[in-house]
Formats: C-alpha cells, sequence, structure tokens
C-alpha cells in the first residue's frame, strides 16, 4: 500500500508542478497579483507630496463662477498672466485639458495665443491613438512588457502647437481597468517621441530623468521608447496634494509667491468634465475614484523623488515557488498533519509578510502568487494522501489486531507508523497457551446460554489480564486460547510479561471458579504452558481468510507444555525460566519427554512472585 501511495504522491506531485509552470507562463492569476500589489503600495504610502506640486482644479465651484465648459479661452490668458508674475514664474504650467480646435471666439484665442508666446512654460497635451483607425483614445489596455506605439496623434490647435511643449496624456490601464502604470515617453506615427505629462513637467523644472532613460517594466529592450514604461509608485490621494480653483487662481485671489519654482497642474475635478468627453476619473491602487489630473500629479511625485517600482526577476519568483513546493511535499509525510498544517500556516504568513517588507524597503515587488499555489496545491495534494494512507493503515491495524492487542498498542503501531508486514517474519517471541481443564463436565450440566455466560465470563478475564500485559490474543479454540507476547510490537521483557500474565490469570481464577462452583457444582480450572523461540509471525492464510498468527517449531513446544500441565499449574521452558527466575518463584524443574522430541525439555512450574 505505501508504495502505491508513494507512486501515486510522486505522479500527482509532477502533474502540479507541471499545472504550476503553465498557470505562471500563461499569467493566469496576474490579477490576484496586482490586487497584492495595490495592498502593498496603499500600505506603503507616505502621503507626503514633493511641495513644488500645485493642482489648479477645474471644480465645480469655477463653473458655477465662469458658467458653463468650455469657457472662453480669455480666461486661460488671464490665469497665465496672475501665475506668471515677476520672480514667481513656475517652472511648468501643464494642462490636463485639450486644446485640439479652435474656438467659436478668434480673439479669445488670439488673446490666449499672445498669453503662450510670452509664457514659455506651458505644456500642452496630446492625445495618441492606439489602433490606426480614426477613432481616437486617450487610453490603452497594456501589459507590463508592451510598448505603446500611436497610429494616430491628436495635437494642440496649430494656433497654439509651435508656443508651448507638447506631452501626451495617454492613460494605461490594466486588465482590470486599474491605472498602475504609465509610458514615460511615447512614439507617435511619425517617429517622435512623445514624453507624458508629469515627465515633461518635471524635465522643465530642471530635475535629471535620466536614470528612467534606462527603466522598463519589467524587461529592458533595446528600443528608447520600451524603456520608459514604469509603474507608477502611488504615494499621494487627493486630500494629500495642494489643490486651489481655478476661479481663485484667474482671479488675484493667490499670492504669486505660491507658484514660485512650483510645477503646476491644471485638470478637471467637477463632476462630468473630462478634457476628451469622456470621464476624466479613473481608479488606481490607492483610490478607486481619483481624476486623472492627481495621477499626473502623483506620476510627477515619483520623477522628483527618483523612486521606481521593480520586480523580481522570473528566476527568483520560480526558485521560491519551486522550494515551497518541495517544502510542502517533504512536511507532510515527515509531520502529524496538525504540526504540518501549524508550519503551513507559518509559512503562508511569512512569505506574504515578506514580500511586503521587501516592498516597503526597497519598492520591489515579489509575485508570489504562483509560489503559494505551488505551495497550497502540494500541501492539500500530499496531505490529503497521507490522511489517505493513515486511515487505511489505521483502518488495516484495526482489523488485524483490534480483537487480540489493547486499543493502546493499536493506536502506537498507527502513531509510530509501524509496518506491519503482509506474510512472514522470524522473530523471538513468547508463546503463552491456555486451556480450561473441567470443561466438558461443565458443559453438560449447563443450558447453551449458561456455557456461553460463563465462557464469555472467564475469557473477558483472560483478555484484560493479556492486554494489561501488552500481550496479543492470537486465538480463542473453543475452550483453550493461544497468546503472544513481543509480537506485532516490541514488548520489553516479554518473557516476564508472559509469565506475570499466566500468574494473574490463575490468581483471577479463583474467584470464577469459586463462583462456577456455588452455582453448578463443578471445578473449573486453568492449565497454562509458556516458552519462548524464534518463529515465523505474520499475516498467514489464504486471500479468502488472513489472521496474524505465529508458526513454528516453537509454538508446538508451548502447546507440548501446556497439555501436560494439570489444573492450577503454570509451566514454563527452560529458556523461560532463565529470563524469568529473578522475578518469580519455580521448583527445581523436571525434564519431560514430549511427543515429537527426540531429547527431554526441562520444564518449571510457577509457584508465585518474588517481591521486591
Amino acid at each position: 500500500m505505501k508504495e502505491k501511495i508513494k507512486r501515486i504522491a510522486i505522479v500527482l506531485n509532477v502533474i502540479l508542478l507541471i499545472a504550476v509552470y503553465f498557470v505562471y507562463h500563461s499569467h493566469t492569476l496576474l490579477k490576484i497579483d496586482n490586487l497584492l500589489g495595490d495592498f502593498n503600495m496603499e500600505r506603503a504610502k507616505t502621503g507626503v507630496p514633493d511641495s513644488r506640486i500645485v493642482v489648479v482644479t477645474i471644480d465645480e465651484s469655477s463653473i458655477a463662477a465662469l458658467g458653463q465648459f468650455p469657457w472662453d479661452r480669455a480666461v486661460y490668458a488671464q490665469l497665465l498672466a496672475n501665475m506668471n508674475q515677476e520672480g514667481n514664474l513656475p517652472k511648468a504650467i501643464a494642462f490636463d485639458v485639450i486644446f485640439s480646435e479652435p474656438s467659436i471666439n478668434p480673439d479669445s484665442d488670439m488673446a490666449f495665443a499672445e498669453a503662450l508666446a510670452a509664457y514659455p512654460n506651458v505644456i500642452m497635451p496630446v492625445v495618441g491613438n492606439m489602433t490606426n483607425n480614426d477613432v481616437l483614445s486617450n487610453s490603452s489596455i497594456a501589459k507590463r512588457d508592451e510598448l505603446i506605439q500611436a497610429g494616430s496623434v491628436l495635437k494642440p490647435y496649430e494656433l497654439f502647437a509651435e508656443l508651448v511643449q507638447q506631452a501626451h496624456i495617454n492613460r494605461v490601464v490594466s486588465p482590470d481597468n486599474v491605472i498602475r502604470q504609465t509610458w514615460l515617453k511615447m512614439r507617435g506615427p511619425d517617429g517622435e517621441v512623445i514624453p507624458s505629462l508629469a515627465y515633461k513637467a518635471v524635465e522643465m523644472a530642471g530635475v535629471d530623468l535620466s536614470k528612467y532613460d534606462d527603466m522598463t517594466d519589467p524587461k529592458k529592450s533595446d528600443d528608447p521608447v520600451a524603456k520608459n514604461t514604469i509603474t507608477i509608485d502611488y504615494q499621494l490621494e487627493t486630500d494629500d496634494l495642494m489643490s486651489i480653483p481655478f476661479i481663485d487662481v484667474m482671479e488675484g485671489a493667490i499670492p504669486p509667491d505660491m507658484f514660485k519654482d512650483s510645477i503646476v497642474f491644471i485638470g478637471f475635478t467637477a463632476v462630468g468634465l473630462s478634457s476628451d468627453g469622456g470621464q476624466d476619473t479613473g481608479a488606481t491602487p490607492i483610490e478607486k475614484n481619483i481624476k486623472l489630473v492627481y495621477t499626473h500629479a502623483n506620476i510627477a511625485n515619483q520623477l522628483l523623488n527618483g523612486t521606481n517600482v521593480s520586480y523580481a526577476p522570473d528566476w527568483a519568483e520560480l526558485l521560491l515557488a519551486l522550494i515551497l513546493f518541495a517544502l510542502f511535499i517533504w512536511l507532510p509525510w515527515k509531520l502529524k498533519n496538525v504540526y504540518s498544517f501549524l508550519i503551513f500556516i507559518v509559512v503562508a504568513l511569512g512569505v506574504l509578510y515578506g514580500q511586503y517588507a521587501v516592498y516597503d524597503a526597497s519598492k520591489l515587488h515579489f509575485n508570489i502568487v504562483n509560489a503559494m499555489l505551488a505551495m497550497i496545491l502540494a500541501y492539500l495534494a500530499n496531505v490529503s494522501l497521507k490522511s489517505y494512507l493513515d486511515s487505511v493503515q489505521k483502518s488495516f491495524v484495526t482489523r488485524q489486531f483490534g480483537r487480540y492487542i489493547s486499543p493502546d498498542l493499536v493506536k502506537q503501531i498507527v502513531d509510530k507508523d509501524i509496518d506491519i508486514e503482509l506474510g512472514g517474519d522470524l522473530k523471538h517471541i513468547t508463546i503463552l497457551f491456555l486451556d480450561i481443564r473441567g470443561f466438558t463436565p461443565l458443559s453438560e450440566k449447563l443450558t447453551p446460554p449458561e456455557l456461553v455466560d460463563t465462557l464469555n465470563t472467564m475469557f473477558n478475564m483472560i483478555t484484560e489480564t493479556t492486554l494489561r500485559n501488552e500481550g496479543t490474543i492470537d486465538k480463542f479454540i473453543g475452550d483453550a486460547a493461544m497468546i503472544l507476547f513481543n509480537a506485532p510490537l516490541n514488548v520489553a521483557e516479554h518473557e516476564r510479561m508472559a509469565v506475570k500474565t499466566a500468574y494473574e490469570i490463575q490468581q483471577g481464577m479463583k474467584k470464577i471458579r469459586d463462583e462456577i462452583m456455588e452455582r453448578y457444582g463443578c471445578e473449573v480450572n486453568v492449565g497454562i504452558g509458556i516458552h519462548t523461540g524464534n518463529v515465523v509471525v505474520g499475516n498467514i492464510g489464504s486471500y479468502l481468510r488472513v489472521d496474524y498468527t505465529a508458526i513454528g517449531d516453537n509454538v508446538n513446544i508451548a502447546a507440548r507444555i501446556e497439555s501436560q500441565t494439570k489444573k492450577g499449574q503454570v509451566h514454563v521452558s527452560e529458556q523461560v525460566y532463565e529470563k524469568t527466575k529473578a522475578h518469580f518463584l519455580f521448583d527445581e524443574g523436571e525434564d519431560r519427554m514430549f511427543k515429537g522430541k527426540s531429547h527431554p525439555i526441562k520444564v518449571y512450574e510457577v509457584l508465585g512472585i518474588i517481591e521486591k
């Protein structure tokens, strides 16, 4: 059975390992990995923005003051004038508002253009279409290693285009519609490289961004644009950033030095407004409904702080999966289920905490999802197989020995996983034969129910005494019994335990004998013979019936010794006498001839116990 289970375990574990490998390469569990990464980011965020970042919001109060959007573009000219006062110039003013078409008022467009010409720190957005068709979208779904390539680009109105810096505002959403990444640069249809709004703004602030030109998420590429794809390190929720209503800036209610050397993002926060006519909101790992101008601010904050979320290499993730897989193949077979389960829980929690600690310390995301899957599958499969084997083994042991040995010994066999072999095994044991004397006249006087009840009384006492002394009841044969010591479990001083059992049985028979004499007028006694030596023990029989028993010449000698006992006697062989003479009183012994033996065997009668 063990070998069969072992083969099943090997095949099953190989299948599970292959399954985990395919799950890993198919990115089936990417969503769970993303959620775990989101949790890490949310827990590790600081909530402390760079003081240079300011957000000017097109909010409900500005809509109420200036009227329905879109506004007359002259208001933007006034806005720029109020922010760009002498000595208090911002480093960059980044619009998250699209100006791709002329307005209905050419004079206002001209006023706005004149303001743009006067201030070289303005950035206007472009939007890349990712599908090479006429439908423009500022969103694209991508995996970590994809490269953004625009089929066409929606640029600012030509009157403004030459007067401003240009940067893309394409959002990158994961398959679950969460904005986790950004392309710091995008390739246009004519090969031009267009930086992102945040990248351009921080670059204009004089920050060296060369380190980001060598990064990719997570793999490197020879393409200069692919090297500028990063995971956004969200540190700021909406309330963490300095937000100023558009109307307050336009009306001059904000001190001019507020914008000195700052990076200003101008975008929508009013419900229902966006730069492209859609909803200018999205989900991020730390905030489920954020206005996208704050996403640009988070990217700028990341670039200003020089942080980068990196990913553990594939080999490290696979190595962890293999280690955990191997560990939880081995542990269930070596430990009790309760201990292996506790270790499983501790390791699982340790891996979860460990990957968070690594992220918190170094912004390194370790994908443990596949490793956890490998660990869970290995543990469940192997602990289930072991439990099944334990159940089968326990059932087998109980079925084979439950009638013959004590429950404690059965439990010991199961707990210690002692291998009970089918077939025979040579072993040194002590054999006790017992026969009830006076049974024939008793059976003539008793009714069948009375006879069975009397026999059961005697055999119950014999059984309890035997089990108490770690003996194994091999069989009851009519009014006789065969009892083994040192099989199937090893019993220390098995010769002494056998003689002790015989002596206690004779003592127990006194009360039973008196009761039978009183009730039925018959005298009943027990004769016991004991011998020790090598015999063949094991599950012996045919495929129709198998019993645990002992066979061999030494079994026959024990039976012959018992056959020559008289009522109430316990006789032992010389071998048993030599092992037990320090514990029991014996007579001087005598040589006796037994049927089938060419030489006499010396036999001793047990007279009592040596008190110590």
